[in-house]
């Protein structure tokens, strides 16, 4: 059995480094530095450089992309962050085929997913958003909640269609309140466990379910609202991916800056950010040491925006954003031809309290993608799995030898997929970790991002872009990101500070 450790504990992308030369060549002039090269920077310098701006992007990882990040494991080049992207809106899709991707854009294949509850396995809905059945009366959902669960979330179509649906409401508040406990416990909470590393009440819905509410008031109950936002869905598919992995978005986007006469450089750390006559100073440290850029345009696309930002935007001090969930990926690729009938989907979601399970979700991505079983081969299989839910110390927690947390996932995958698996097996195997990617979408939160972008908004020339500040996922932040910079490009370039002080806090 081979492994590759493929550790992400310096808060490193995976993914060779590109030789970073922080400081401009000189007499070069930046029309704007964006600070972060995730896919917020990038789709925001990108729309920097479509206005006729020289764009900027300071990466302080190895490689751009953020949590869109990839990896090789036993030969195959694989996602090691977000391997889809929801595809309501068309905005990604509509990138996509900006950047000439646009017949890489696929869909998973039509296998379903699970979940693995204490009392055993069932299928999640098909037909569902984040977990909530459009039918709750569907075999696939009366398999999991049972007689009991589909009597009580029927209920939902007849009760008032104001129960639940204030501004602000928590998702699971709404869940519970309209298709009850059942619903909640076993389809719900496990999803959003899976996709956004935080629990049902701690998140706003309007914020991981973007138009649910207002669904929810036009059609007059919980399911005919996620039904009419599955209608939204291009071609039916809630999500859909990209032949070779999501990561081909990362480079498109890269080569395409850079084609408009903008840049990305990776290995460079941002230090502090001020103003002056010139426009916003930002200090820079990288391998061949400390530099100063300065430009009269300057866009934020990191967590770390509200330190970063208290000395231009004094509105931002004392605030703190959510750090985001620690999150630990474990890739498996083996040799397995009993999972060729893809047993329990493209993947399974776990709830807590399942005995003897520690990871709360598994993707099947050799049953979820056709390119990659194509490239795996008969009898090779990639499966994944993903360990950390909030309020748990996730990758502290967790062995530190590969060999030992290789074991534990292979005990894992053979727990939820419900089919014998043997260390001996394992091909190869991946370890990454993930700081500071999935802030959980809470009140609070929404409260501080709403307090910055008041603070930014005073500050002319400043922009801040990014999951943190758009919600998870590229359907939030690839809109928001081209919107916030279409209207930084429009503006006029800041005035002398000393002649416009900034905003008072």
């Amino acid at each position: 059995m081979r492994k590759d450790a493929d550790t992400n504990d310096d808060d490193r992308a995976p993914g060779t480094a590109r030789p970073a030369d922080p400081g401009a060549p000189p007499g070069t002039a930046w029309d704007a530095l964006v600070v972060g090269g995730g896919v917020a920077g990038l789709v925001a310098a990108r729309e920097l450089a479509l206005a006729g701006l020289r764009p900027l992007v300071l990466e302080a990882w190895g490689s751009p992309g953020g949590v869109v990040g990839r990896h090789e494991v036993d030969g195959l080049t694989l996602d090691a962050g977000a391997e889809s992207f929801a595809t309501r809106g068309g905005v990604v899709t509509a990138l996509a085929d900006e950047l000439g991707l646009a017949d890489r854009v696929v869909t998973p294949e039509r296998h379903g997913a699970w979940v693995r509850l204490p009392g055993g396995a069932g299928p999640l809905p098909r037909t569902g958003l984040l977990g909530i059945p459009a039918d709750p009366w569907a075999p696939d959902v009366r398999r999991t909640i049972g007689l009991a669960g589909a009597l009580r979330a029927s209920l939902d179509r007849v009760l008032p269609a104001r129960v639940g649906t204030a501004d602000g409401t928590t998702l699971g508040a709404l869940v519970r309140a309209r298709a009850g406990r059942r619903v909640l416990d076993r389809l719900v909470r496990p999803v959003v466990a899976g996709v956004h590393a935080a629990e049902p009440d701690d998140v706003a819905a309007d914020a991981v379910a973007p138009g649910l509410l207002a669904a929810v008031r036009r059609e007059g109950s919980l399911a005919r609202g996620v039904a009419a936002q599955r209608a939204l869905a291009p071609a039916g598919s809630a999500v859909a991916g990209f032949r070779g992995g999501l990561h081909v978005l990362v480079d498109a986007l890269v080569a395409d800056v850079r084609a408009r006469g903008g840049d990305v450089r990776t290995g460079a750390s941002v230090r502090s950010v001020t103003r002056d006559a010139d426009g916003f100073v930002v200090a820079v440290d990288g391998p061949d040491g400390a530099a100063t850029l300065t430009a009269p345009r300057l866009v934020v696309a990191t967590p770390r925006a509200v330190d970063l930002l208290a000395g231009v935007a004094p509105g931002v001090s004392g605030l703190t954003t959510d750090p985001g969930a620690d999150i630990v990926l474990v890739t498996l690729v083996l040799d397995a031809p009993e999972l060729d009938a893809a047993p329990r989907g493209t993947g399974v979601l776990v709830a807590r309290g399942v005995a003897g399970v520690r990871a709360k979700a598994l993707t099947h991505a050799t049953a979820k993608w056709a390119w990659l079983a194509e490239a795996a081969g008969p009898g090779r299989h990639v499966v994944r799995l993903s360990y950390g839910r909030a309020g748990e110390d996730g990758a502290d927690t967790l062995p530190r030898d590969l060999d030992a947390l290789t074991d534990l996932a292979v005990r894992d995958a053979a727990a939820v997929l419900g089919v014998p698996l043997r260390p001996e097996q394992v091909r190869s195997a991946a370890r990454v970790r993930w700081r500071q990617g999935l802030p959980v979408p809470s009140a609070a939160h929404r409260q501080t991002v709403r307090r910055v972008r008041e603070a930014v908004a005073g500050v002319p020339g400043l922009a801040v872009v990014g999951a943190w500040v758009s919600g998870n996922g590229l359907a939030s932040v690839v809109p928001d990101a081209r919107a916030t910079a279409t209207a930084l490009a429009s503006s006029a370039p800041p005035a002398d500070p000393a002649r416009t002080p900034p905003p008072e806090a």
